[in-house]
């Protein structure tokens, strides 16, 4: 069995990692056969370098499921180390999101949408333009879903800050949490929205353990595919080694040779012409 390395920010909000952990039991709920851990990559212990170096002792192989919203820098630097000081033993697998499921949380913490006009997505934000793109990409999709104008508002990274998208909304505007669980930046959330309305975070919902739990089954039937291709295609490449067949030396068969005796036939000596 390969072993299920849950990696989460961390928190100090006791909230935010009841939370986290509530989605984590789900999860070993769910799945009583499957080996489930977590790790952080902030702020908390264990870390994600030591919890993977331990797991790695006693199982063969392991994927780390990164417990965030969007593919940055955590998954691009500090969930690669682990799988790149770990090759063949620790994979991962993608973010969480961005995914149907994910906007089908979000729109049910909305609600009511009758008087409202648009909705800012309120993230984390990130560095990474590829974070961004995901957190795009739930905006649209979120949109999709709630028949809204939805625009990304980042609490930090270099998106577009939540203080400025707020201001330049018009209308009746709701603010979608984009966090997994409660903690500073859903503080910081409630402080830039004033009066309007705030969504509670995605967590706890089982609904997040049904997703995480299928990125596990991805990535694990992605490596096992990945191992079986490769599998054949050593096999295939095999140098067989060239049979040398001996050669056979006949040997030459060496014939007498006959020698036949002259035969000496005698001169015969004609009497001389007869003289008339």
């Amino acid at each position: 069995m390969t072993d299920l390395v849950a990696v989460a920010h961390g928190t100090v909000d006791p909230r935010g990692i009841a939370a986290v952990h509530e989605l984590v039991r789900e999860m070993s709920r769910r799945r009583p056969d499957l080996a489930v851990s977590l790790g952080f990559v902030d702020l908390q212990r264990p870390a994600l370098p030591d919890l993977v170096q331990r797991v790695t002792t006693d199982a063969d192989r392991a994927i780390v499921v990164p417990l965030l919203l969007s593919a940055g820098y955590h998954v691009y630097v500090d969930v690669a180390a682990e799988v790149w000081r770990h090759r063949g033993l620790v994979h991962a697998a993608g973010a969480l999101g961005p995914d149907p499921l994910l906007v089908e949380i979000l729109a049910d913490r909305l609600g009511d949408l009758s008087g409202v006009d648009s909705v800012v997505l309120a993230a984390a934000g990130s560095s990474d333009p590829r974070a961004l793109a995901d957190c795009e990409t739930t905006a649209e999709l979120l949109s999709d879903r709630v028949d809204r104008p939805v625009t990304v508002g980042y609490i930090s990274g270099t998106g577009e800050r939540l203080p400025s998208v707020l201001t330049r909304t018009p209308g009746r505007v709701a603010v979608a949490t984009y966090l997994l669980a409660p903690g500073f930046f859903h503080t910081l959330i409630h402080r830039h929205a004033g009066s309007r309305f705030v969504s509670a975070p995605l967590a706890p919902d089982p609904r997040l353990a049904t997703l995480a739990l299928h990125r596990y089954d991805e990535a694990l039937h992605r490596n096992d595919t990945a191992h079986r291709n490769d599998t054949a295609h050593r096999n295939d490449t095999v140098q067989h080694p060239t049979v040398q067949h001996p050669t056979v030396q006949h040997p030459t068969v060496q014939h007498p040779t006959v020698q036949h005796p002259t035969v000496q036939h005698p001169t015969v000596q004609h009497p001389a012409s007869l003289a008339v």
